[in-house]
């Protein structure tokens, strides 16, 4: 054997020891768990620990599945509830697989789990939903009503009691597919409503009905508001009147009172005033008979003359 072939032999035994060599170690790592299996059929127990590790190679095939939590995104389905109330229903869940050597006997992949938990989880769904109340799958409290509100301006489904809630229903939906999934190795760890809705027809009724409510008490409002304008209108009004009433009153005794006074000061100065004539006049006529008269002088007066009025007081 020349050297030539020599050393196409060493390459082909090189490449032949590589290949078998990658046929027969793989690498788990921390999110990942394999099961072996050979022409098909799995052997041994799953590896769920990560490291290198070793299989016959050509005979034996690694199957490698996701250790970590995993998503099952639902389509919207039309579900109709306990009182004929379609509905849509958006879900989503949470799984992992637990076993991944059952999970291989029975789902073989992951894909295989999603369209088994197609089957399970929206029954499961479906089931519950139409076992409730429309308020009991959209809603995880009871509600007070407002005392100072009446009840008839509120829409009746937003007071009606409910007993077992929306978590409740989650929760149950989890724990029943979770009893059908237990053999499948797989486990939800954990289930929600993504989103609920009316179907189009039924939102449009409910929409209306809404409508109707608010303009219903939007008029009783209206009206209310109307009524106490009036109340205020008339106190004011009243208050008005009275106001006016008071301060008429008021003017008239201010008027009467200024009227009196003025009366006392027109007598004062009339009384004033009639003394100072009668001195003007005394004067006036004591000038005249300074004047007029000496000791010779003889003068006959009337009774009614001023003059004699002021001799006689002289006497």
């Amino acid at each position: 054997m020349n050297k030539r072939n020599k050393l196409i032999l060493l390459t082909a035994l090189v490449v032949a020891a590589i290949i078998v060599l990658s046929q027969s170690i793989y690498i788990v790592n921390e999110t990942q768990q394999v099961v072996i299996t050979q022409f098909g059929r799995p052997i041994g127990d799953a590896i769920t620990e990560p490291g290198l590790q070793f299989k016959t190679p050509f005979v034996q095939k690694a199957n490698f599945f996701e250790k970590r939590y995993m998503e099952w995104d639902g389509d919207p389905n039309q579900i109709p509830t306990k009182e004929k109330k379609f509905i849509f229903v958006d879900s989503y869940a949470r799984w992992q697989i637990t076993d991944p050597l059952q999970f291989y006997k029975r789902l073989t992949n992951e894909r295989g789990a999603q369209s088994r938990l197609d089957d399970i989880i929206d029954g499961e769904t479906r089931d519950q939903v139409a076992s409730h109340s429309l308020e009991e799958v959209v809603r995880n409290t009871n509600r007070q009503a407002d005392t100072t509100a009446k009840i008839s301006e509120i829409i009746e489904d937003s007071l009606a009691r409910i007993k077992v809630g929306r978590q409740k229903i989650q929760n149950m939906i989890q724990e029943k597919a979770n009893e059908e999934t237990k053999d499948l190795g797989i486990e939800i760890l954990d289930f929600r409503f993504k989103r609920i809705n009316y179907v189009e027809d039924v939102r449009q009724r409910v929409y209306d009905r809404m409508k109707s409510e608010r303009i219903r008490i939007a008029d009783k409002f209206r009206s209310e508001g109307e009524g106490e304008a009036s109340r205020i209108n008339g106190e004011k009004e009243r208050e008005l009147n009275q106001i006016q009433s008071e301060a008429y009153k008021e003017a008239e005794t201010i008027k009467g009172k200024a009227d009196a006074e003025a009366a006392r000061i027109y007598a004062d100065a009339y009384n004033r005033s009639s003394r100072a004539i009668e001195l003007y006049s005394f004067i006036k006529s004591m000038e005249t008979f300074s004047n007029t008269f000496d000791s010779t002088t003889t003068v006959i007066l009337s009774t009614d003359s001023d003059l004699f009025k002021y001799l006689k007081s002289m006497d």
